[in-house]
């Protein structure tokens, strides 16, 4: 390659790994024999230290054993650089098994670390000293972890609960109840983090202390949605084994079938019970296959060791639940706050939070509510292939028990070619148990495609398929029957079956199919035998022969053609004997003997002739197991069994002994059909790995015995308020003087059920202390400056500002709380004193009456027969329950017709009552529940609308979600007209009053993983401008008229409280760069607070760059609020 230039591969491949290798640490991985690695570590600057780590740590993923350097690297823990300090911590954790001695010796320093004033520093220390697995120190970590599941920080009490297993693998049972206190600590936490981090150490220290749920269940559900992905597929699972455990199963669920069907066993012989398919009507409307769910529901509950063992002839113990294990999922609030919380989370991003969401709902709701599930499960198909099988194993047992709610979602499961053999079995299995009389005709149609591919195994599932669709439908049976007769003639004409088995197999699989359809009704398909009797020459599959063979032997004396068939096939038989395959030829034995023992008349010694060269035949055949059949066949044939004249006893009756029974079982078609269904399958729980492989998988666990929980292992009166006691008291731990700091911080982070309504009072957030009035508005002047740079230190240079005043009683409470003493000064205030810029804080009076809210169209006068519907959000707060959004609705008659009897009113509610009735029963009072909170308050109908009257009201509306739409449905005139109601992200808070040294304090308290930043661009300011002449506009106004229109923005589209302006003393008075706006807010459904800091930078006359930054604790609320604010920031204004 380019001779020319002496390049080859080899050169250009080594050129191109060093360009792209530029400006990385690739090249830490170049040199195994680096010597400058010592010096490195023993060097006084930092940057020298983080070079030799890095070193070491690249040769530790390559294998090489560096523990030479551990003396060196433990001395270097006590650096003050957090990047050193942090690849300390990943080498000692590395090496910490093969070195304990010298681990130990840095015990004191990690000790130390603990009580570092940052947050960062002390989750490292812990982190790195619950890795050490020593059982040494053990006692050490978990003081430590005690401590730091207390931490005021959140990321610390994250890693607490991380390290609870590591703690608890040391197998150390004196321990286990303080690590048990701790989890329950870790669960009663207001933060969805260490809530999702608590989950994952309770499932794996203390999975059966289902007491320490109790203690905090609601709080749980109501977090649920908001902790992270994979710690809600494990909360979840907690919170379904607590309500059965503590409430036991649901009777309107599917799980009702274990009473049901155990009471109507209970009158029959228990060796008889059948868990076979139950055959169901055409009408499946509301109809399940019972003994499939019964089966179901006991492995669930049983397990498969105590299931099988039951099952089993030699246990045959009954397994039944009397009423009180079933609870009323109608009127039992754990179980509808449950299902209500799990509802969201059926529509997320992650398979297998739908799935374990699904699990839920599958077992607990009422069975008319289990179809809201259908739907997400058949959007995650959508995704990747292995998802989608993990989807499909889950959907075939729902849709074998409850084959109803697929019916009519039959496409969904119809084969892509890009589909790998394992989907296309399982969707295959899926269409024959969901296929009704109205959808079998789609579905043959589709199953003739399938046929044709190229993959003949695939093709041969579709054949058999064919066979269970006709099982469900008997009507359709005779269809199938002469399609797979069809396929049967075309596969004999067109294929060589020499050339493979797969061929074979579709041959095979047509006539087993074929066979099966017989069994249920045979005087009707007496055709269809002989036909098959007729096509036998011309098949040469053995398997397929053996099949036809066993036809005509069963049912020989089926009809009149084939009686007198048989003394010419049994011919044909005989004389192609010796070719036959070792399963043909065994067959053609059995169907001589079955023959033989119910021939009649002429034709016995005919069968008898042939019979006795068939079983000489057979005595000489090269094959042992032919041989033994003829001689078990022989037997019988000389003690007179095969015979259709058994000798008579004294009382005129046949003599029977023991050989005359078997005879009869094996040649005379007297046994008893069994079904394997109880046998084959196998049935875990959904979403679990054991569902996948079919076997208890390592950690399965069944569900817990209903009702196995009783109410003293609670510590807790049912329907009490102790959940908000237990967090009360979590806030009050700290007890060095900061539960007063943060009992504000608590109690709005709070997520107490709706219980908690009737006592917001006292949490410190009135609703009618919220707003100023216009008369207050007009009082206060319009700009107050204050120098917020200086006008606070004393003459030492000493900040006295209550922030700062704030800043130092933490700090000291912290020192106190990790047993340090207190330093006599603090670096990081004189620092940040020294760097603060000279700014005014500005207040603008009369901005509140100013903001105009966004209007949207809810229906325009063309769908709505010229009624025309707006609506907007508004800052009202609802009087009754905080989780309802209030929003105006403007009705405009655009027609020249008066409209009558105008209403909205929830389209999925099933209730007619009356709006004044409804108004009545939808107060305060009545909502101590989390479910009761309606989805939409009904609203006063409008009698009539005169054309050209716009009149108003006023929604109150619980949105299920921040980013989903409301289905509403507009009534007027008698007509029903769908509507949506599309939320806003912004109105989901209510403003949260605090001075600006509240503000930066609680701002202290949200750093990293909670603190948000975006930019845009802000060109509002430039047309207000504009309008005014640019000689009489002075350039304070300038800053005022930015200000101003940054606070209309924000306020019009967010019900916000603005904080403050912090306005620069710059010395360009055209530069707006440093100004600042801050507002506060509360999220509605939790009371946790966001604030909002926006930074300008730029000229006042050209477009300016904001810096928008959200500090708030619920991650994924708060990065939608952020986007929300950038997108409407980004909007021109219409002035």
């Amino acid at each position: 390659m380019f001779p020319q230039f002496g390049a080859t591969v080899e050169t250009l491949s080594k050129a191109s790994t060093m360009v792209f290798r530029i400006g990385t640490d690739a090249n830490l991985y170049d040199d195994p024999d680096d010597v400058s690695i010592a010096p490195l570590l023993d060097s006084k600057f930092d940057s020298e230290k983080c070079e030799a780590l890095k070193r070491l740590l690249a040769l530790i993923a390559q294998g090489f054993d560096v523990s030479n350097f551990f003396p060196q690297v433990v001395k270097n823990v006590a650096s003050q650089s957090l990047e050193v300090k942090k690849l300390v911590y990943l080498y000692l954790l590395h090496y910490a098994e093969k070195r304990p001695n010298e681990v130990l010796l840095s015990i004191n320093c990690f000790q130390k670390d603990l009580g570092d004033p940052n947050p960062l520093v002390r989750a490292w220390a812990l982190r790195t000293m619950a890795g050490i697995r020593l059982h040494v120190i053990a006692p050490l970590v978990l003081v430590a972890v005690g401590k730091c599941a207390r931490d005021p920080s959140v990321y610390v009490r994250k890693c607490a609960a991380n390290a609870l297993p590591k703690l608890h693998d040391l197998r150390q049972d004196e321990h286990t109840l303080a690590i048990e206190e701790i989890v329950g600590i870790l669960l009663n936490d207001h933060s969805p983090a260490v809530v999702g981090a608590a989950s994952a150490a309770f499932a794996s220290v203390c999975p059966y202390n289902l007491s320490l749920i109790g203690r905090s269940y609601r709080k749980l559900c109501e977090i649920l949605p908001d902790v992270e992905e994979w710690g809600q597929i494990v909360l979840i699972g907690i919170l379904l084994r607590y309500v059965i455990a503590r409430h036991g199963l649901v009777k309107e669920s599917i799980m009702f079938s274990l009473h049901c069907t155990d009471s109507s066993h209970s009158e029959k012989d228990g060796s008889d019970v059948d868990f076979g398919l139950v055959k169901e009507s055409s009408n499946m409307s509301g109809m399940c296959d019972s003994e499939f769910v019964n089966m179901i529901s006991r492995w669930y509950i049983e397990g498969p060791d105590e299931y099988l063992s039951r099952s089993s002839y030699a246990n045959r113990v009954s397994f039944e639940l009397n009423g009180t294990q079933f609870t009323s999922g109608k009127s039992n609030d754990d179980v509808k706050i449950l299902l209500y919380c799990t509802s969201p989370l059926l529509w997320s991003n992650n398979s297998a939070v739908v799935l374990a969401a699904a699990g839920v709902h599958w077992v607990m709701a009422p069975k008319e509510d289990v179809k809201r599930i259908i739907k997400p499960l058949l959007f995650i198909l959508r995704s990747s292939n292995a998802s989608k099988y993990v989807v499909l194993c889950n959907l075939k047992v729902f849709a074998k028990a409850m084959p109803y709610l697929f019916a009519s979602y039959y496409e969904d499961f119809f084969i892509f070619s890009s589909d790998s053999y394992q989907i296309k079995a399982l969707k295959l299995e899926i269409l024959s148990s969901i296929a009704t009389d109205s959808s079998i005709s789609s579905i043959f149609k589709e199953f003739q495609d399938y046929i044709t591919d190229p993959d003949r195994q695939f093709a041969a599932d579709t054949v058999a398929a064919i066979g269970l669709c006709a099982h469900r439908l008997p009507k359709m049976a005779h269809i199938c029957v002469e399609g797979l007769l069809a396929l049967t003639r075309r596969e004999l004409l067109t294929k060589d079956f020499g050339s493979g088995d797969r061929e074979a197999g579709v041959l095979s699989q047509a006539i087993m199919s074929i066979k099966s359809i017989i069994k249920q009704d045979p005087p009707s398909h007496e055709k269809v035998i002989i036909q098959l009797v007729r096509s036998l020459d011309s098949i040469k599959v053995p398997a397929a022969r053996a099949m036809i063979i066993w036809m005509v032997g069963e049912y020989s004396s089926l009809g009149e053609i084939i009686p007198r068939m048989l003394t010419t096939v049994l011919k044909y038989l005989a004389w192609c004997f010796t070719s036959e395959a070792l399963e043909t030829k065994l067959q053609i034995l059995n169907t001589a003997s079955k023959v033989l023992l119910c021939a009649t008349g002429e034709d016995l010694w005919t069968f008898k002739k042939v019979f006795s060269y068939l079983i000489e035949l057979a005595e000489c055949d090269l094959n042992y197991d032919v041989r033994d059949r003829a001689r078990l066949i022989k037997k019988f044939s000389s003690c007179n069994l095969i015979s259709p004249w058994p000798e008579e006893g004294k009382n005129g009756l046949p003599e029977k002994d023991i050989l005359h029974v078997v005879a009869e079982c094996i040649f005379g078609r007297q046994t008893r059909e069994v079904k394997a269904e109880s046998l084959n399958y196998r049935f875990y729980l959904p979403g679990s790995l054991s569902q996948i492989v079919l076997h208890a998988a390592p950690g399965y666990e069944p569900l817990p015995k209903p009702c196995s929980l009783p109410l003293d292992d609670l510590n807790v009166p049912e329907g009490t308020c102790a959940i908000e006691k237990g967090a009360t008291n979590y806030s009050g731990t700290d007890d060095h003087g900061t539960s007063s700091d943060t009992s504000d911080e608590e109690s709005a982070s709070d997520y107490g059920s709706q219980r908690s309504i009737t006592g917001s009072s006292g949490s410190g957030h009135d609703d009618d202390s919220e707003f100023t009035s216009e008369g207050n508005d007009n009082a206060d002047p319009l700009i107050q400056i204050s120098d917020i740079g200086n006008a606070s230190e004393n003459q030492n240079g000493v900040s006295q500002s209550p922030a700062n005043l704030a800043e130092l009683m933490l700090n000291r409470a912290l020192e106190l709380w990790l047993d340090e003493q207190p330093h006599s000064s603090n670096p990081g205030i004189s620092e940040q004193s020294q760097v603060r810029k000279s700014s005014a804080r500005v207040s603008i009076g009369d901005v509140e009456r100013r903001v105009k809210p966004k209007s949207y169209s809810l229906l325009d006068p063309a769908n709505g027969n010229g009624l025309k519907v707006d609506y907007s959000f508004t800052s009202e707060i609802s009087s009754i329950s905080r989780l309802l959004v209030c929003i105006e609705v403007s009705f405009k008659n655009c027609s020249s017709e008066t409209i009558l009897e105008i209403t909205l009113v929830d389209e999925e509610s099933n209730r007619a009552l009356d709006s004044a009735d409804q108004a009545a029963v939808v107060n305060e009072s009545s909502l101590t529940s989390y479910d009761n909170v309606p989805t939409l308050v009904p609203m006063e109908e409008i009698a009539s609308l005169e054309p050209g009257q716009t009149t108003r009201r006023i929604l109150q509306v619980r949105f299920h979600h921040h980013l989903l739409p409301l289905k509403l449905a507009l009534f007027c005139d008698g007509k029903k007209l769908p509507v949506k109601l599309r939320p806003d992200i912004g109105y989901f808070v209510r403003p949260l009053p605090m001075d600006v040294e509240v503000f930066t304090d609680k701002e202290s308290h949200l750093p990293g993983m909670f603190e948000y930043t975006r930019s845009c661009t802000f060109t509002d300011h430039i047309e207000e401008l504009n309008k005014e002449s640019g000689d009489s506009l002075l350039i304070k106004d300038k800053f005022l008229a930015i200000c101003e229109g940054l606070a209309l923005k924000m306020l019009s589209n967010a019900n916000l409280c603005l904080v403050s302006v912090d306005m620069p003393f710059a010395a360009n008075l055209d530069d707006a760069s440093g100004l600042r706006l801050r507002f506060s807010c509360e999220i509605l459904s939790s009371l946790i607070p966001c604030l909002i800091t926006i930074t300008v930078k730029g000229k006042c006359s050209d477009p300016l760059n904001l810096s928008i930054k959200v500090n708030c604790e619920e991650t994924v609320f708060g990065l939608n609020l952020l986007n929300r604010i950038v997108n409407f920031l980004v909007e021109p204004a219409l002035f």
